[in-house]
């Protein structure tokens, strides 16, 4: 078990990271502090440089045995940071307002704990990855040469989550986490001197018809299986002047499913609307893809370690109202070979949410994450 001491240092070293922030696919400075911190624990390897700036150490028994590995993000939002705290943020415009943190020096205190007590078969690795929030982190580790040597046969995550008790746990098998893909949609026209519109081809038509069709394709309703959203973002028409008619916009949307496979329906449809628009009003069309994140699904083993954990440790443990609306990229770990689960872990239920500006990852998670963690290590290598 980590002992006082190991806490009040995971709890000053999250701390410090909390205080320098960095967005995904620019956590060089995050990276190094991680590779700091596990250096003196002695790992067998310590790849870094995976997938971007991800960082993974690995425990080995040097006995046959899976491969186990536990999961935490790397990268911070760019969002102003609202808080009194001492540790906030000091890079203005930047905040580690999801936990992301917390959840680092969860698997600092079980890089502890392994390196005190090497697993008897097989290996630990811990995976600190980058860039979760965008959606591109997971794929690129996958896809990076490096992970072909530490293919896990099992991978797990926590996420604390305000709302829900502290401490209490939510964890089911199947979807826990909906698929969604950002689509940029920009629409060109021609400018023209605002008192000769008719001179020009303005985009404005096109986008207020668009953000009318796209708030009613597919509005919130219950989870269930065919569930879709598409959500609203962002908007921009033309330039801050009023001598210019507008000769440019964009649209910014978010598609959400329940499932990978209902994605590329909603999809065709939101780009059918796109270019129905565009051909009306005599417009030009470019589409961008951004922020694309699978569906997060529980394997029911790997659902099962972690549900055993909790009744070992004592934890309350419920479905909750899983699955939840939001996305998260840690599902792409589950491919075959991998059987992955993600628990959710209360962060109190007045808790500022994920997100907010004033949020910060409570530190009395950090025992109880790690002991979840090294449950599960004990349970599948001893």
């Amino acid at each position: 078990m980590l002992t006082p001491r190991d806490i009040a240092e995971l709890t000053d070293w999250r701390r410090d990271l909390h205080r320098h922030p960095e967005v995904s696919r620019h956590e060089a400075d995050t990276a190094a502090r991680v590779v700091a911190a596990l250096q003196p624990l002695a790992p067998d390897q310590l790849h870094t440089g995976l997938g971007g700036h991800g960082v993974a150490a690995v425990f080995d028994s040097g006995h046959p045995g899976p491969t186990v590995m536990f999961r935490a993000e790397l990268d911070a939002l760019p969002i102003t940071e609202i808080s009194a705290i001492p540790h906030r943020s000091t890079r203005p415009g930047f905040g580690h307002l999801c936990g992301h943190d917390g959840h680092m020096a969860l698997l600092v205190g079980v890089a502890r704990l392994v390196s005190r007590q090497r697993p008897a078969r097989g290996r630990v690795i811990l995976m600190f990855q980058p860039a979760e929030e965008d959606g591109s982190g997971a794929a690129a580790v996958l896809a990076d040469p490096a992970f072909a040597a530490l293919q896990p046969d099992w991978a797990f995550a926590i996420h604390n989550l305000p709302g829900v008790a502290l401490g209490h746990a939510l964890v089911k098998p199947g979807v826990v986490n909906c698929a969604s893909q950002g689509l940029k949609i920009t629409l060109g026209g021609k400018t023209a001197h605002a008192s000769q519109p008719e001179t020009g081809t303005s985009p404005g038509l096109a986008l207020a018809a668009l953000i009318t069709a796209f708030s009613t394709l597919a509005p919130p309703s219950p989870l269930a299986p065919g569930y879709r959203l598409v959500t609203v973002t962002h908007a921009h028409l033309g330039a801050p002047a009023f001598g210019i008619a507008p000769g440019a916009a964009e649209l910014w949307i978010t598609l959400r499913t329940l499932e990978d496979a209902d994605m590329a329906a909603l999809r065709a449809e939101a780009v059918a609307l796109a270019e129905t628009q565009a051909q009306a009003h005599g417009l030009t069309l470019h589409l961008e893809t951004h922020d694309d994140f699978a569906a997060s699904v529980n394997h029911p083993e790997a659902t099962a370690r972690i549900t055993a954990a909790l009744g070992a440790l004592g934890i309350v443990h419920d479905p909750g109202d899983l699955p939840m609306r939001a996305s998260e990229d840690f599902g792409r770990f589950g491919q075959p070979g991998t059987r992955s689960a993600m628990l959710f872990l209360g962060a109190g239920q007045t808790h500022p949410a994920l997100h907010n500006p004033d949020y910060d990852f409570p530190d009395a998670l950090i025992a109880p994450g790690v002991a979840i963690f090294q449950q599960i290590a004990h349970e599948l290598l001893g």
